[in-house]
């Protein structure tokens, strides 16, 4: 992972907050709870940055562990959306939608906050899972997609703690006991489909993610290309394999 993709992530994420912190939080609007969300998404992003397949073993499980319990707060943003009803956005008098600017920068704002934190979420789901099968040297699509899924159905449940029961992460270590109890009285049928929905959702996002790294990786066999680090810039270059063959016009002695 290159250092200009941590960092171009790092500071796109950071402007933003602090948009969000000067022009809504300030303001005590009714949508300065982007903020904090916006800043929970990332942290397991953050995570995904310091774990790799060369790293200590118990150092990366304690990351994984930090990773699990946050990354939930990626897809939970998605359900933020719904916010958006207080905003009244018809017109009262025909049915239609209004154009109201303020309504609509608020749908700017909790859109952007909630793509960002979904696809490069669903990027750090499939870094993971990548770096997990290069420590257990292990090959295959099958598996790979096994874990992205178990990964994402964590993950759903995680949204339908947070969005329902209110438990965040900060509980597990103030009172375990009670949150323990609280998850164990959690299941039922109703719960179960809202975290089947949350899978689906999650599977489009990574399933778009997945096609698009299936096109790269079909267009670089296409034509015969490889990646060739540069570690000076931290950056990838495409080099061609294609044999180079010598024109014969010039080997011929003149």
């Amino acid at each position: 992972m290159s250092k200009k993709f941590k960092w171009f992530v790092r500071v796109v994420f950071w402007l933003y907050m602090l948009y969000v912190y000067i022009t809504i939080f300030k303001q005590n609007s009714f949508y300065s709870f982007l903020l904090l969300n916006t800043f929970l998404a990332y942290i397991p992003i953050e995570l995904s940055f310091h774990m790799n397949e060369k790293q200590p073993a118990l150092l990366f499980w304690l990351l994984f562990v930090l990773w699990i319990l946050f990354y939930p707060n990626a897809p939970y943003i998605l359900t933020d959306l719904f916010h958006l009803a207080r905003m009244n956005p018809y017109n009262p008098k025909n049915g239609l939608m209004s154009f109201n600017l303020h309504l609509w920068l608020n749908f700017t704002n909790l859109v952007a906050s909630a793509l960002a934190s979904i696809v490069i979420g669903t990027w750090s789901v499939q870094y993971i899972v990548d770096v997990l099968m290069v420590r257990f040297k292990k090959k295959g699509t099958f598996l790979q997609i096994l874990l992205v899924i178990l990964l994402l159905v964590v993950s759903s449940i995680g949204v339908y703690i947070g969005r329902f029961l209110r438990l965040h992460t900060a509980y597990l270590f103030i009172n375990p006991d009670w949150v323990m109890q609280q998850l164990m009285n959690m299941w039922n049928i109703r719960m179960l489909v809202f975290i089947c929905f949350m899978l689906i959702l999650q599977l489009i996002v990574w399933g778009a993610f997945f096609i698009s790294r299936m096109s790269l990786n079909t267009y670089e066999a296409t034509n015969n290309l490889k990646v060739v680090s540069t570690p000076k810039a931290s950056t990838n270059t495409y080099v061609s394999e294609a044999p180079i063959h010598a024109d014969k016009k010039n080997d011929s002695p003149t």
